[in-house]
């Protein structure tokens, strides 16, 4: 029996558990990925999401990320943004720099920042405790902050343990932890296009242990590069386990790699994914990860139209404003949206915009007008 044939046996028992709002297995996730008709895994994951949300509303929040250095010893292959210490061209924001950049952020609506870096070999654990304090003691805004292997970064030149670094980032201010640096959880994809970021089992272990103590966390996924379509599975199945555990995941979001000004755009067999392809695994994902409210769609890597059509492909959230963005934008692709073009794409589609905050509760009512 061929390997084709065989999937296509698995098809539908595996439509008809993914109609019956049954958990899926990894064969049938696979299944669903593989041979699936495009039009019925719509029809499955919107049918998944409606179950879920059955209101006609998609949430979105009004937020900055603000890359505080570009300095980096990682040197991931996927990443067009970093810069080697001592590289002309890097840089860490000043107090000064960030005042403005969150002031700005207030003055349109925003709620939070979404506050990442690079690992940067010189700055001790404490610089991020006094910049968390600072900003918590000056300004009222969420700040998401930090990503899972950045905190094994400071555990690492600390010399404590990744809890501890939460416990001590959390107690100086740190409101929740972005699902960044997760790309493939896989060891054989991450050893291959970030052989100098923590391993799989290292994001995953910090975040139970932030959801362990009482942060939220969002997940993610940057896929289209060097993984198989079973890897992009073994990713969802690894967050579907620990959320079973936890609870902790508020959403997740994934987007397709960009391979403009990367070291992997040389390579003949990676290109971009193809809105299809987005449209598919975002489908499968809202199928698998049956334990995730959320699923946020990425207009910044497949632009409006595109993210419009994924919410009718399991998505529910539509980001962020990204006030700024600078990674993606580094890799080549650059789109921008205000909060009334955000509200114009939902209404066109069928939907009722909310603002909301980290945790998807809505925004206080005197910041959720039209700008």
């Amino acid at each position: 029996m061929s390997a084709a044939l065989s999937r296509a046996e698995d098809l539908a028992p595996a439509l008809e558990a993914a109609a019956s709002g049954a958990r899926l297995d990894f064969g049938q996730a696979a299944a669903l990925l593989e041979s699936a008709a495009f039009h019925d895994l719509a029809r499955l994951a919107h049918a998944a999401r409606l179950r879920r949300h059955p209101e006609p509303v998609v949430t979105y929040v009004v937020d900055r990320n603000i890359n505080y250095s570009n300095v980096c010893v990682c040197a991931c292959q996927f990443c067009a943004y970093f810069k080697a210490p001592g590289e002309a061209g890097g840089f860490l924001l000043t107090q000064e720099e960030l005042a403005q950049k969150i002031e700005e952020t207030l003055a349109l609506g925003g709620t939070q920042i979404l506050m990442q870096g690079g690992h940067h070999p010189d700055l001790p654990l404490s610089y991020y405790e006094d910049l968390l304090t600072w900003i918590k003691s000056t300004y009222p805004i969420h700040v998401h902050a930090f990503s899972p292997p950045e905190i094994a970064h400071f555990a690492k030149i600390s010399g404590l343990t990744t809890a501890q670094v939460v416990a001590r980032l959390k107690s100086a201010g740190m409101d929740s932890i972005p699902g960044g640096g997760a790309e493939i959880l896989v060891d054989r994809v991450r050893s291959r296009v970030a052989p100098n970021k923590c391993p799989a089992g290292d994001w995953l272990r910090v975040m139970e242990e932030a959801h362990g103590q009482g942060l939220r966390t969002t997940a993610t996924m940057m896929f289209g590069h060097v993984e198989t379509p079973a890897e992009r599975l073994e990713h969802l199945f690894a967050l579907r386990d620990l959320q079973d555990r936890t609870g902790g995941f508020t959403a997740f979001i994934p987007w397709s790699f960009q391979p403009d000004n990367t070291a992997l755009s040389k390579s003949a067999t990676i290109r971009p994914a193809t809105a299809v392809e987005y449209l598919r695994l975002l489908a499968v994902s809202r199928l698998v990860l049956d334990n995730f409210d959320n699923l946020q769609v990425s207009w910044v890597t497949m632009g409006p139209k595109i993210a419009q059509l994924a919410l009718f492909f399991g998505g529910n959230d539509f980001g962020s404003t990204m006030i700024e963005e600078n990674v993606v934008k580094a890799a080549g692709v650059g789109y921008s949206l205000s909060e009334a073009d955000i509200h114009g794409i939902i209404r066109t589609a069928g939907f009722v915009p909310q603002k909301r905050l980290m945790d998807y509760t809505p925004a206080p009512a005197a910041t959720s007008e039209d700008h």
